[in-house]
């Protein structure tokens, strides 16, 4: 089977569903920050805060051209990473492209989640305040990228174990 790409913005179950997916479907999940993180040995905020933004977009375009040449996976990206260096097209060319969609305002609570946002470099210094509105452009921005991902599938059904599983089982059955 060739790759399934998650793809979507921040906070939107790429990494929940995913590896219920990859379980369901008895398939290998990757996670494509985490990919970074153990090439590199640091956290992707810390790359980000030691290296800047253009090069970590440069290290994920090499781990998802590494992650496209693997079958039997499923791959949750960055939420930017479609928007990257034709990163896109890439993925629409190697598997299936999967776009999770979910209201803004879901998104923003599961990010304030302490967990969730210190592992953000776009949102870790800011404000609770501050979020809603930076999801709503973003997600505004990045549109165009996602649209273009050959499945739109609603991620909303996830805050528990068992909806997550249910849901994995729905999306599993679109890409049998």
């Amino acid at each position: 089977m060739r790759p399934v790409f998650l793809v979507g913005y921040m906070g939107c179950g790429k990494t929940t569903l995913g590896e219920a997916l990859a379980r369901y479907m008895q398939l290998r999940f990757i996670d494509l920050d985490e990919f970074i993180e153990r090439q590199c040995g640091m956290s992707v905020v810390e790359i980000f805060d030691t290296f800047g933004e253009q090069h970590f977009r440069e290290l994920e375009h090499q781990a998802l051209s590494d992650v496209a040449a693997i079958s039997d996976v499923i791959v949750s990206c960055g939420g930017g990473t479609p928007c990257y260096a034709d990163n896109m097209a890439l993925m629409n060319q190697a598997g299936t492209t999967v776009w999770l969609t979910t209201s803004p305002e879901r998104i923003t609570a599961r990010l304030l989640l302490p967990e969730q946002k210190r592992k953000r470099p776009k949102i870790n210094n800011l404000s609770p305040d501050e979020v809603l509105p930076l999801v709503k452009a973003q997600l505004g921005d990045r549109s165009q990228f996602y649209r273009q991902c050959r499945l739109h599938f609603d991620s909303t059904d996830i805050e528990t174990a068992e909806a997550t599983e249910r849901t994995a089982r729905r999306l599993a059955a679109l890409l049998i």
